[in-house]
């Protein structure tokens, strides 16, 4: 019989995870697998570690949003954990999740669990921390900063389209320097990423050709234009269209890239709060193998 540690986070997706955890374990156990829960502890995991190497199992399954799957990627890699990692998105945001189709068929992706489908993905990493779908700094990552947790856990995604539109008023564009595999631009932006995946705060398209699986990332921003320009630029990402071929849209695909500002600003990284810039960012090609459909 398999055996699989479950990393959970008990106040996901406004603390209705733990409804859901006997359902996991009973759908496991149907496919001849067992679960060994660990509870996420809010003052640190160190000892997840410790904790996966005496149970030696064949895979690890993290259930929460993507701040969740952003600590056991770093409990992974920082510890050594060569271990196919499934992943269940049950957090406010759940972008790599759903840019895998996890969500779409979760019967489907268990059967996909028990035959040991699995894929390579790649990882971003900023000084020593990984990411596994996003980094980000401008006024995307200061909307993410400041959604009060209450406010999250009582209305989800809703929190941070109330707040952005709070925001809109004090938006304002911050010179940027870009080093991409050598190249070098300089811009006016009012904001960037730098993509694993092509789902992005839950906007489900934001570029065309962005692979996890291609030892590439992807920089978008978007240059300083007029408020009507920026509202169309958003009202596609909300409707799931790529926007890396408009106008005033910055696209570069690189496996290394530098990011400096002027301006004095924060970094986020799978929406936890990273380092000021600037930074530094690394595609580590193959990094984890994770559980897929396909």
């Amino acid at each position: 019989m398999k055996q699989f540690v479950l990393f959970y986070n008990p106040v996901s997706g406004h603390a209705a995870f733990k409804n859901k955890l006997d359902w996991i374990i009973e759908a496991f156990q149907a496919r001849d697998m067992l679960v060994i829960p660990y509870r996420t502890r809010k003052g640190g995991n160190e000892r997840f570690v410790d904790f996966v190497r005496a149970l030696s199992p064949d895979g690890l399954i993290v259930a929460g949003g993507d701040g969740t799957v952003h600590e056991i990627v770093n409990l992974m890699l920082h510890g050594h954990l060569d271990l196919p990692l499934a992943i269940i998105g049950s957090g406010t945001s759940n972008d790599f999740a759903t840019f895998l189709g996890i969500e779409s068929d979760m019967d489907r992706y268990f059967d996909a669990i028990a035959a040991g489908k699995v894929r390579p993905a790649d990882l971003g990493r900023v000084a020593d921390t990984y990411f596994i779908n996003v980094a980000s700094a401008g006024m995307m990552t200061s909307i993410a900063h400041e959604v009060d947790v209450r406010l999250k856990n009582a209305l989800g995604k809703m929190a941070y389209y109330i707040r952005g539109i709070g925001e809109l008023p004090r938006f304002h564009s911050f010179p940027l320097r870009i080093e991409a595999d050598g190249v070098r631009l300089e811009a006016e932006i009012f904001l960037f990423v730098v993509a694993n995946s092509a789902v992005v705060g839950s906007m489900k398209n934001i570029a065309e050709g962005i692979a996890i699986d291609d030892g590439k990332l992807d920089f978008l921003a978007v240059e300083k234009c007029s408020i009507t320009k920026l509202m169309g630029i958003t009202a596609d990402l909300i409707a799931g269209k790529p926007i890396s071929e408009k106008e005033s849209v910055i696209h570069i695909q690189a496996k290394s890239l530098t990011v400096s500002s002027e301006e004095s600003l924060q970094s986020d990284l799978d929406g936890e709060c990273g380092p000021d810039l600037p930074i530094h960012i690394d595609a580590i090609p193959h990094a984890i193998m994770v559980y897929c459909m396909e």
